[in-house]
């Protein structure tokens, strides 16, 4: 049955703060900053607000120096991420250089629910090198699935978008949905995610276009030049179908529940995208109705009829 999801995504630019300010000042000051940011979007009612990555990382050279500002920093910004999420009973992201107790600095996610507690975190796979020998940061070697109420939840962090190797294990997971922190856009790396992974999109962009796209890769929402934010719904109870063998049976399944079912046709691709919009039904039960192919097993059919006729 429909799966509405709320999603808002902030990509301001990075928040300046002069290297002469006092610490402790310079900290509270990025807390006010993300708290007049998220009151762009707070009033919408979002069920999950993303942030961009390193959301809290004020620009100091030398390194040393935003290093002492994440020590004396702590949890006090996540604190009040988290109490945001509870006084309005949402997801929030907190994308930051956070300290293990292990000792090691890791480029993360920190997934907050809807009562502020730490729900599922992602420690980014593929640094850029000299975050690893200049930031001292450590490399994540793990891809977590976060199981949330309103689906499952996989991430990825900035550099981590040019890799096949993290990509292919995400798409392994199933997620419904990829949540993207980054300093960086990644362009068409967006859409192919997306498509091949069959997962709605969530890209938040320090400086650059926030974007949430559907599992055909096309733009839900984005934000513009002039508002660095956004805040859309997307149905998460959606299956990516490729028209071969299934596209006949399209007219009957509109026949029986009209805009119950939703069949959208990005163009160009041969897959269309379709979505329960009702109470009534699952995606999934309309596809064993009509005995309709997920486009993964489409592909892989082919791929076994390849493997048994080819000449060699």
């Amino acid at each position: 049955m429909s799966r509405f999801v709320k999603i808002s995504c902030l990509g301001p630019q990075p928040f300046a703060i002069d290297s002469a300010v006092p610490l402790e000042e310079a900290v509270e000051r990025m807390k006010q900053h993300w708290e007049r940011e998220l009151d762009r979007v707070l009033p919408d009612g979002p069920d999950l607000i993303v942030l961009p990555e390193a959301c809290d990382r004020p620009y100091y050279e030398p390194v040393e120096l935003r290093n002492s500002f994440y020590r004396v920093r702590g949890t006090r910004i996540r604190e009040m991420l988290a109490e945001k999420a509870r006084q309005h009973r949402c997801y929030i992201t907190y994308s930051a250089h956070v300290e293990l107790p292990d000792g090691t600095w890791r480029n993360a996610v920190q997934l907050l629910d809807r009562d502020g507690e730490i729900c599922g975190a992602y420690y980014k796979n593929h640094l850029v090198p000299v975050e690893h020998t200049v930031g001292g940061l450590q490399y994540g070697d793990e891809v977590p699935i976060v199981e949330t109420d309103f689906g499952r939840v996989a991430f990825a962090i900035c550099f981590d978008l040019n890799f096949e190797e993290l990509r292919s294990k995400i798409e392994r997971l199933k997620p419904d949905l990829i949540v993207f922190a980054s300093l960086y856009h990644g362009g068409l790396m967006q859409a192919y995610w997306a498509y091949s992974c069959r997962a709605h999109f969530a890209g938040a962009v320090a400086g650059l276009p926030c974007t949430v796209l559907s599992p055909t890769g096309e733009i839900v929402a984005t934000s513009t030049n002039y508002y660095h934010f956004l805040t859309t719904t997307v149905n998460l109870d959606c299956a990516v179908i490729h028209i071969d063998d299934n596209g006949r049976k399209f007219p009957a399944i509109k026949q029986r529940y009209g805009a119950k079912i939703s069949i959208q046709d990005p163009g160009l691709l041969g897959s269309v995208l379709l979505s329960s919009e009702t109470e009534e039904i699952t995606v999934e039960q309309v596809i064993e109705e009509f005995r309709l192919v997920r486009l993964e097993d489409y592909f892989g059919g082919c791929l076994e009829h390849r493997r048994a006729h080819v000449v060699r």
